[in-house]
């Protein structure tokens, strides 16, 4: 097919050929994929918390923008567990990425300080009172977390989110969770989406510079394999049910359940909680280990084989478009 643009409101925003994000992805986005990503034709984002520092950070967007012309994005933590949060911010201002995306808290700030530069603001909601409110601070589109997605997901089916922030909102709605191939996309696209945040069927690509065992397990697995842990940040989180989570189980013990609910413990077991999560899989995607904790979504469903980004894209596209 000779024009297979896929033309939607964010597609024409971002001046991309297909109005798809490569969602980002704690520990397994790089430069490589954003690059990647980016030359296919979609557009890409990054976690800045994948980099230690922000000058780590100012040097990753650096690499990026000296190897495309098209768009790209930083995924930003916005509440008070980003402790860089406001140098972070300030890098990317001063770098003029494409877009941020706003995940867990108030973007007010960000929306603020990002329009003055002339970056765009996508906000992760899970629920139409949030997608409400960002709208009203300004932000440039709205990313509907629906509970398909993968890592922390939201508790509404897409069939119920999309339609009902399409309905009473005026912005954008990019859809994240759930689009594993171009016919779950285009039928999220049918639903009022203008395009779609796509994260797990990418872990196991060769960009990726996770583990070969993470990438095999998003092979070998399924989406009846996907499970929901509070066990990782404390905040439910889906993870490949390897034999080592079947072996610790998804749930909090009663010591953690009861500093959990402590007024005065609480606020440091969360943060201990998420930075022993956090280690505990960063060693998991980078390492053979049998203490096997590997984030991912049910799309995994999808991932047949290690393949190249485009390649992926190309097949979505090719999909989207193909007669019923």
């Amino acid at each position: 097919m000779e024009n297979n643009e896929i033309k939607t409101s964010l597609s024409e925003m971002l001046k991309i050929r297909y109005p798809i994000i490569i969602a980002p992805m704690f520990l397994v986005s790089n430069t490589k994929m954003i690059i990647a990503g980016v030359n296919a034709g979609a557009t890409a984002a990054v976690p800045a918390m994948n980099y230690r520092t922000t000058e780590e950070l100012r040097a990753a967007i650096r690499e990026i923008k000296n190897a495309v012309t098209g768009p790209f994005g930083i995924n930003l933590i916005v509440n008070k567990s980003n402790f860089t949060y406001k140098e972070q911010l300030a890098v990317i201002c001063e770098e003029k990425v494409d877009y941020i995306i706003t995940s867990l808290g108030s973007p007010e700030e960000t929306i603020n300080q990002a329009h003055k530069n002339g970056i765009k603001v996508f906000c992760d909601v899970t629920n139409l009172k949030f997608a409400k409110k960002v709208e009203s601070l300004g932000a440039d589109a709205i990313i509907a977390v629906n509970k398909e997605a993968g890592g922390h997901a939201g508790n509404i089916s897409i069939k119920d989110l999309v339609p009902e922030l399409k309905k009473h909102c005026k912005i954008p709605v990019i859809s994240a969770g759930g689009v594993g191939n171009g016919h779950e996309m285009r039928d999220v696209m049918k639903l009022g989406a203008e395009g779609c945040s796509i994260g797990s069927i990418f872990i196991a690509t060769e960009e990726s510079d996770v583990s070969e065992e993470y990438k095999q397990a998003c092979i070998d697995y399924g989406k009846d394999d996907i499970v929901m842990t509070s066990k990782l940040s404390g905040t439910p989180c889906t993870v490949i049910k390897t034999p080592y989570v079947e072996k610790i189980g998804t749930d909090q013990n009663w010591l953690e359940r009861l500093l959990n609910k402590n007024r005065k413990l609480k606020k440091w077991f969360k943060a201990f909680t998420f930075l022993r999560g956090m280690k505990q899989l960063q060693k998991a995607a980078f390492s053979a280990t049998y203490k096997t904790l590997w984030c991912a979504g049910p799309t995994i469903e999808n991932v047949n084989s290690v393949r190249p980004i485009k390649a992926i894209i190309d097949q979505i596209v090719e999909e989207y478009h193909a007669e019923k």
